[in-house]
């Protein structure tokens, strides 16, 4: 039988532990909570996950949100199996969920260039939303290229700020694995050079 790595060896530092990645879910989740219930509107957010690498964000997030929600994902590829984004996001899976008329949090595992953002805000408007909000896990303005606009009273939450590595964990991958790993780390450049 051979042996096989460990994937934890793959990783150069641990950015987030598992613990401080909780605790962002859930104050995250408070202030959605905290704004819808306080908005002036009766409709309750559609909550719509970037797949896949939101799968775990999101699944925790709307576990801690203390509102009536619906869930739906939407597809968006723009690295492929690399590491650095086409800027030119792809759309492959529609939502499923009417979303005329409705508070659309959008759920992503990180917001780097802001090329998918824009991309899928734009689709969630022509789709009929009256508001977009972004819920990012991670945000990494270092790397911004386009400053996208919310939609009508649409908020921007975000839970750490990254710096410029290629981190993986907690849903993030490279070449569609480490997504299993409980916390986000630094990738070694040797596995993805």
């Amino acid at each position: 039988m051979s042996s096989r790595r460990c994937i934890d060896d793959d990783i150069l530092t641990v950015l987030w532990t598992q613990d401080q990645l909780s605790h962002k879910v859930e104050d995250i989740a408070s202030q959605i909570t905290h704004d819808f219930s306080s908005s002036s509107s009766s409709c309750c957010p559609v909550i719509v996950g970037v797949a896949t690498g939101a799968f775990l964000f999101l699944a925790d997030l709307v576990r801690n949100i203390k509102l009536p929600v619906t869930v739906d994902f939407v597809r968006a590829e723009s690295y492929g199996s690399g590491t650095v984004s086409t800027g030119v996001p792809k759309l492959s899976c529609d939502v499923k969920l009417d979303v005329t008329g409705k508070h659309v949090v959008l759920v992503e595992d990180i917001v780097d260039t802001g090329n998918t953002v824009s991309r899928l805000i734009s689709y969630l408007e022509a789709k009929g939303a009256t508001s977009v909000s972004v819920c990012t896990l991670l945000d990494k303005p270092a790397r911004r290229k386009v400053h996208f606009e919310l939609l009508g009273d649409g908020k921007f939450y975000s839970g750490f700020e990254c710096p410029d590595y290629f981190v993986v964990g907690y849903g993030l991958d490279f070449n569609e694995q480490y997504r299993n790993l409980p916390y986000i780390g630094v990738l070694k450049p040797e596995i993805y050079k």
